[in-house]
């Protein structure tokens, strides 16, 4: 019988282990909340026109020109609907008023990787690098801090010069 109680014990602590286990999955799906869709709504105005500006999770990011008859579907399906695998929350539109599209500028202290790469002389690694700066060292004061970026040469910065410009 003093054989029977060890294997007794092992197996309330087994039953004990497997119910708290039981507990603890069903507190962390009591708490799961579900991605909510984000709803985004323009005003209406009758002859509204303009320009959007479509980044983040779209697959072709970019300029599109919108009507009051657009929708926010529409305009997504525009600019090559939603990349693959992306978070739909991490679409951006950016409202562009008529008569200020012009050459634009990229914003080194804002821009993403993909943006950079659009650069003449800026490849994959060279963009990353940029932005590994920028969270390092924070954000660039002038346009020739980009020659203290690792791989950032004065040949390839004389092509970008007149392309980017420094944020707030």
């Amino acid at each position: 019988m003093a054989n029977i109680k060890p294997h007794l014990y092992w197996l309330m602590a087994s039953f004990l282990l497997a119910a708290l286990i039981i507990i603890a999955s069903f507190v962390v799906w009591l708490r799961y909340e579900p991605e909510r869709p984000i709803e985004i709504s323009l005003p209406p105005t009758p002859n509204h026109t303009g320009t959007i500006y479509l980044s983040g999770a779209v697959a072709n990011p970019g300029l599109y020109p919108f009507t009051a008859a657009d929708s926010i579907e529409s305009l997504i399906q525009a600019a090559g609907g939603i990349a693959a695998g992306a978070n739909l929350s991490n679409v951006k539109l950016s409202f562009v008023p008529d008569g200020k599209i012009g050459p634009q500028k990229i914003d080194i202290n804002r821009a993403e990787p993909w943006l950079l790469e659009a650069l003449p002389g800026i490849g994959a690694t060279l963009a990353q690098r940029i932005v590994d700066y920028r969270q390092q060292n924070g954000p660039f004061r002038s346009p020739p801090d980009l020659l203290n970026v690792n791989g950032m040469g004065t040949k390839t910065y004389q092509q970008i010069e007149a392309l980017v410009t420094v944020g707030e």
